[in-house]
């Protein structure tokens, strides 16, 4: 990741400490946050200080880690199951936030009664799940940069770069790849309502590693796909079923039938810890509804400096908020991933998933 030239991450483990980027800030402010214990990593996941399916698998895989090394000898494999449901209970959707937490477990679990090795291992599977979550979205990038080589208009909805990983992304990965390689990408920037993780978050870090870009309304992609002005649509994913349905930002559905009305192909990029073998298709997928106030208000920056929320509906008026929705996997033209580029079809998906 890029900000002003030098390299950061998006979460990292520093001192017993759980630090990452506020996200809720950007674009206007840069800030890092430091969480102590996993009662305050459950936090940040759960109003999405951090967001993005591999960020929130490597912070639920570091909040175990602290939890474990904070936890008393005495019943110190009950306390660690306590800090696993705590974490699980933050977002219902993303499935690396499970395989997370599930690999720390596993590594507790193998040590036994042995705590002060279980703490340790606690720790190294944590850090060893952060870093594999960067290496597999970097060879996300290698694997799918050739797919911009001839279609070099690319659209995208929500975050699935630096900011929803530990580094690189999913679906700005092949867009970075191919950018450094020479190629001249150009990215459609969805806003992403109602949280606007397109315009907020996709168009900074954009912008930070010089990569062109327009911001459009969610509801102006299908227009630009009509007029041939995109050529290739690439998202991220938060569960991957066993069939190919995927699960993304509310609103990757409306823009994958646009993509199949005007013959534009559209990729799903994600890490295999991404997959939910367990979840046999999309309609096993359970959605998160967050609070109706992100849709009736908007936070943003005032002129004279200040940070604050406006609402935008009329007052009295409900809202219904669904977090993600279901793309079928008959829309998707292939799925990106770091074990290579895989159809959308059961066999596909069986080809790459972790076992």
């Amino acid at each position: 990741m890029q900000v002003d030239g030098k390299h950061w991450k998006t979460v990292w483990w520093e001192d017993g400490r759980v630090r990452m980027i506020d996200q809720p800030l950007l674009p206007h402010q840069f800030k890092i946050v430091d969480l102590h214990d996993h009662h305050q990593t459950a936090v940040a996941i759960r109003d999405m200080t951090v967001r993005g399916a591999g960020a929130i698998g490597a912070t639920g895989a570091l909040g175990m880690a602290q939890g474990a090394v904070l936890a008393p000898d005495q019943d110190f494999h009950r306390h660690v199951a306590d800090v696993a449901n705590l974490l699980r209970s933050t977002r219902p959707t993303a499935q690396n936030l499970f395989a997370g937490i599930d690999h720390v477990l596993a590594a507790i679990e193998a040590e036994g009664s042995n705590v002060p090795r279980a703490r340790e291992a606690a720790l190294a599977a944590g850090l060893a799940f952060a870093d594999d979550d960067a290496e597999s979205c970097r060879r996300i990038g290698e694997l799918g940069a050739p797919l911009l080589v001839n279609r070099r208009r690319v659209n995208t909805h929500c975050n699935a770069g630096w900011l929803a990983f530990v580094d690189w992304g999913s679906a700005l990965s092949p867009i970075y790849a191919a950018r450094r390689g020479g190629v001249d990408v150009s990215v459609w920037v969805d806003e992403t309502r109602p949280r606007q993780q397109g315009s907020q978050l996709t168009a900074w870090e954009l912008g930070q590693e010089g990569v062109p870009h327009q911001i459009i309304a969610d509801n102006a992609t299908g227009h630009y796909m009509s007029r041939g002005e995109i050529d290739i649509c690439i998202v991220g994913s938060d569960r991957i079923a066993a069939n190919g349905d995927v699960a993304n930002k509310i609103g990757t559905y409306s823009s994958a039938l646009a993509a199949a009305a005007n013959g534009v192909p559209f990729y799903v990029a994600a890490p295999t810890t991404t997959i939910a073998m367990h979840t046999p298709t999309g309609a096993d997928i359970p959605i998160e509804e967050r609070h109706e106030d992100e849709v009736l208000y908007v936070w943003g920056w005032s002129d004279d400096g200040r940070f604050v929320r406006v609402r935008t509906a009329p007052a009295g008026s409900r809202g219904r908020n669904p977090a993600f929705d279901v793309t079928p996997a008959g829309l998707i033209a292939g799925i990106i991933t770091e074990r290579g580029i895989v159809p959308a079809t059961p066999e596909g998906i069986a080809s790459v998933a972790r076992r």
